[in-house]
């Protein structure tokens, strides 16, 4: 018999009922607590850290997996040097590259929640409430888009899951009602080589992605021109269905964009709309960013058309304040969900079905998967959708404001006006020198401006190419960023851009 199991004692090491046990994890929670309150009033800058070379240097030397156990004290103390001082602040007012968003409040106690009790999404015996909780919320949000009684959807890793999950649901059902073809028995039929996808050029690039995991290959995407807001050309667009269809391709999918992420364009639902309902075409709408408006009264009517899409993204960890990750996958007719449907015994066996229990798995493409959708259930609960949509009305007002200020100052050039909350602009030189042309010269201040600022830890700027020019870009999610915060911000892109400039122009002369 080993003597290490004869009386083993692990009970602080796990939670449970007992009082060891909850009072090691109070003592823990406390420790998290402290250094996470510390870092938030410490945060004078949305960058503190180590330089990527630096930091690989530091991470270098520790040992990921020690032998023996030591205290608490010391694996926080780890965590503080190595973690802490080495992580962005997303709720610093300059820090605004990304679709990237500070977290609300409720959300943080949510994830608490979720991975205290440690729920699996997969089977209703691993997450009995947990289960009902997302069925039931994932048809009111249904009832949010537009859609009826009819629709469904499932929580997701993030947009990119959500869109794969919209492409390859548009090509199985493609396959079954037009070939007959079960493409989960017997795979890609021949005609696979001629399905295409159908886009704009401002795509995400997560539906080139999905093309080739599923086998189609990313030249069955067809990227379409978009217009002066960069949203797809319908007219174009039209031409191409027909193009294609007259050279014996077959599109079956036309994914629009409800947001891109640039430029925060949004697609004419209607009209895309009513051109796959002309052609029998499935549209997808990838609306991770754009989503959120539907809880604004102000500006819910930017996605008018989306209830008559067949599938939509909707990203919870963007516009919507929830942590990494919380996104959904919504489809207008549940029963599509059963062309990806499988059945394993041990898990969700078909029986379950007829007995009213719900396995939410056969609605996914992950198994294990986690309770994410407390998240915005008791951020909903707490605030309500009118105090959130105050939040996504407030962070458009501030980026209409700050582009005023863009366009009204001579050292900057706008792209152009802000869709939703993003802001593409640059910095203009008053360089002039025959020996360099003015665009290659602009371009490389630019690129430099951003990274300049990233390194010194004073602010975390985007960047884009906007038609072969570097551009930077504001992402402007943080309701707690004032406009004065963007003015001083803006300033301190002017002064980097002088600096850098006069930089270079000393290696030029020399």
């Amino acid at each position: 018999m080993d003597k290490r199991f004869t009386e083993p004692n692990f009970t602080s090491y796990f939670l449970n009922k007992s009082l060891e046990s909850t009072t090691a994890y109070k003592e823990s929670v406390e420790h998290g607590v402290k250094i996470i309150i510390g870092f938030f009033e410490n945060m004078t800058q949305p960058y503190m850290g180590l330089s990527p070379h630096e930091q690989l240097v530091a991470f270098k030397k520790l040992d990921y997996v020690p032998e023996e156990s030591s205290s608490m004290e010391r694996a926080m103390k780890l965590i503080q040097e190595f973690v802490m001082k080495n992580t962005l602040s997303i709720t610093h007012e300059h820090c605004l590259a990304h679709l990237h968003c500070p977290v609300l409040l409720p959300s943080l106690i949510a994830e608490m929640i979720i991975s205290a009790t440690n729920q699996s999404m997969d089977s209703w015996d691993q997450a009995p409430g947990a289960s009902m909780l997302e069925q039931c919320f994932s048809e009111q949000l249904c009832k949010l888009f537009g859609y009826n009684d009819e629709a469904d959807g499932i929580f997701t890793s993030g947009g990119t899951q959500s869109n794969f999950m919209g492409i390859m649901l548009a090509r199985d059902y493609y396959c079954s009602k037009n070939l007959q073809w079960n493409i989960q028995n017997q795979g890609l039929p021949v005609e696979a080589s001629r399905f295409r996808i159908i886009c704009s050029e401002a795509v995400h690039f997560s539906i080139m992605q999905s093309a080739s995991i599923l086998g189609l290959g990313q030249n069955a995407v067809v990227h379409i021109e978009t217009d002066e807001d960069f949203r797809i050309r319908v007219g174009a667009l039209r031409e191409t269905v027909n193009r294609l269809k007259n050279e014996g391709l077959l599109p079956i999918c036309i994914s629009a964009t409800a947001g891109t992420t640039d430029f925060g364009s949004i697609d004419s639902l209607k009209e895309l709309a009513e051109l796959c309902e002309e052609h029998d075409i499935w549209l997808h709408v990838d609306a991770a960013y754009g989503g959120a408006l539907i809880l604004s009264d102000q500006h819910c009517s930017k996605l008018s058309g989306i209830e008559r899409a067949d599938s939509i993204t909707v990203d919870f960890h963007k516009l919507l304040f929830q942590p990494i990750s919380c996104s959904a996958f919504l489809l207008k007719e549940k029963s599509r969900f059963m062309l990806m449907n499988l059945n394993a015994e041990y898990l969700n066996p078909e029986s379950n079905r007829k007995l009213g229990i719900i396995d939410l798995v056969y609605k996914s493409i992950q198994t294990t998967r986690r309770f994410d959708v407390l998240k915005p259930f008791l951020t909903l609960q707490m605030l309500g959708r009118k105090k959130m949509a105050e939040f996504i009305d407030y962070t458009i007002y501030l980026a209409e404001q700050t582009a005023i200020m863009i366009e009204d100052n001579p050292k900057f050039e706008l792209a152009a006006k802000p869709n939703i909350n993003t802001i593409v602009f640059r910095y203009v030189s008053g360089f002039r020198n025959e020996k360099i042309p003015k665009a290659e010269w602009e371009n490389d201040i630019n690129r430099s401006i951003k990274l300049e600022l990233l390194l010194k830890g004073k602010a975390v700027v985007g960047q884009t190419v906007v038609n072969g020019t570097n551009y930077l870009k504001f992402t402007l999610m943080n309701p707690l960023a004032t406009l004065e915060d963007m003015k001083k911000l803006l300033i301190s892109i002017v002064s980097c851009g002088v600096e850098i400039e006069q930089r270079l122009l000393v290696d030029v002369v020399s």
